[in-house]
């Protein structure tokens, strides 16, 4: 049989991957969100903490790297600069890394599960 010509991961496995990377970052209290059937934007959001900029920048940069090994394409990233929140688009897979007082302020968690987080 021949090989696929995408080599591109599924949702589920850039999620894996992502997860894996963060902690292997000590990354802190990350948090999966399942947006199949709820949104549009993707399948997953993970919302995850750095204990400063440098860390959230240095999550986030390990995390791009992975999945773009991994053959996922056209990821977006917006943030990298300041550090204090860093938004990473890998199309079926969203995350945020946020250093902590930021996280608090936008709480993501409670916007997208309706208020429970």
């Amino acid at each position: 049989m021949p090989e696929t010509v995408s080599r591109r991961p599924d949702a589920r496995e850039t999620l894996r991957l992502v997860l894996a990377r963060l902690d292997d970052m000590k990354a802190e209290n990350s948090v999966t969100i399942d947006l199949t059937g709820k949104s549009s934007i993707g399948d997953y959001m993970v919302v995850t903490s750095g204990r400063s900029q440098r860390h959230v920048g240095a999550v986030a940069d390990h995390v791009i790297k992975d999945i773009q090994a991994a053959g996922v394409r056209g990821v977006r990233v917006e943030g990298m600069r300041q550090g204090d929140w860093v938004l990473i688009d890998a199309g079926d897979v969203i995350v945020h890394v946020f250093r902590p007082e930021v996280r608090a302020f936008y709480n993501l968690e409670k916007m997208w599960s309706g208020g429970r987080a």
